[in-house]
């Protein structure tokens, strides 16, 4: 499996595990997507601590849940993000959309 999903409440945090490419992320985004319509959670984490790879795929896959968590009036926070990954999802702007952390989750910044 490469995703991990943990419920609390009105919170989802979803541990991403090993690479996010075109072979993988569909997978990851219908089983976070069912969880997320399932739940209807107010908060979404993706914890990148244990994905060792990402490409386009990757930035597709939080956008995507950006916008369902949108819908969800919601809101998508990442953490433990490689400094690598960190500087691609700046690249593409996701830290306009979601809070971004390389750390532990209660240093999260925007």
């Amino acid at each position: 499996m490469s995703v991990r999903l943990k419920i609390d409440d009105k919170e989802v945090t979803a541990y991403l595990i090993g690479d996010i490419d075109h072979h993988t992320a569909r997978d990851m985004r219908e089983e976070i997507d069912n969880c997320l319509e399932r739940n209807r959670p107010r908060l979404l984490n993706l914890d990148f601590r244990d994905v060792s790879f990402m490409d386009s795929s990757g930035i597709g896959l939080v956008m995507g849940r950006y916008r369902l968590m949108q819908e969800l009036d919601g809101e998508v926070r990442i953490y433990n993000v490689s400094s690598h990954i960190k500087r691609v999802m700046r690249l593409a702007g996701l830290d306009r959309l979601a809070q971004i952390n390389g750390g532990k989750r209660d240093e999260c910044v925007k």
